[in-house]
């Protein structure tokens, strides 16, 4: 399923704009023009997401982030604001932004920005599925599946798989791999990495179609 995003955003054209971009990009979006609805949003949808300005008519958006997180709502915020002040910004945090946008902004600044928090919030998780193309990783009973099909791999090539996946659109260096998936034993080497990933891609690529992962000559790995 893909996630769904709820903005909330007292432009009419920026709130269009945001929800076409974000709907482009394969994401679900609700959009309101003002907080008057979102507690009832977040209790009837299961929200990943929430894009709030700040400048908004009836409630701040940064107070009303806050009282959401006093309740105990966890959902990630990302601030989109014209207050673009150290001292708005850092307030923006301290009342429970996970990141802060400052209008004006481009596009595809916040569609990096929104890949980027999601992807650091699923890493945080320590339960649940996470999924690249039609790999999926269920974390709680460490299984791999591709297209649905079980594919058994040692703890050590599913902790590797793991971090590629966590770190999409990073290129992994194999200093950055020994230490975080092997523990930073000065035993292991770089070819250790190098042998590991390829025994990886026989067990989820065996004929070489898809190219899951892909070398950075000099550097490391990331995914395709």
């Amino acid at each position: 399923m893909n996630a769904l995003i709820l903005i909330v955003e007292d432009e009419q054209d920026i709130l269009e704009l945001m929800e076409y971009h974000l709907t482009k990009e394969g994401f679900e979006t609700i959009g309101f023009l003002n907080t008057k609805h979102v507690n009832n949003a977040l209790e009837e949808e299961n929200v990943d997401l929430i894009l709030m300005d700040r400048n908004l008519p009836g409630a701040e958006g940064s107070e009303f982030v806050e009282s959401l997180r006093k309740r105990g709502m966890q959902t990630p915020v990302i601030f989109v604001s014209a207050k673009n002040k150290d001292e708005d910004i850092e307030q923006g945090f301290e009342r429970g932004g996970d990141d802060y946008i400052a209008k004006p902004f481009s596009m595809k600044e916040l569609i990096l920005r929104v890949k980027a928090v999601l992807r650091r919030t699923k890493k945080l998780s320590n339960e649940g599925n996470l999924s690249y193309r039609d790999i999926s990783l269920n974390l709680a009973a460490r299984t791999v599946f591709i297209e649905s099909n079980p594919i058994e791999l040692t703890k050590l090539e599913f902790d590797l798989l793991h971090a590629l996946i966590v770190n999409e659109n990073v290129v992994l260096e194999r200093d950055y791999l020994l230490e975080n998936v092997w523990g930073g034993d000065e035993v292991y080497q770089d070819r250790t990495v190098n042998v590991a990933i390829n025994r990886l891609k026989e067990k989820i690529d065996p004929d070489k179609s898809k190219e899951y992962i892909k070398t950075v000559r000099g550097v490391g790995y990331t995914l395709c």
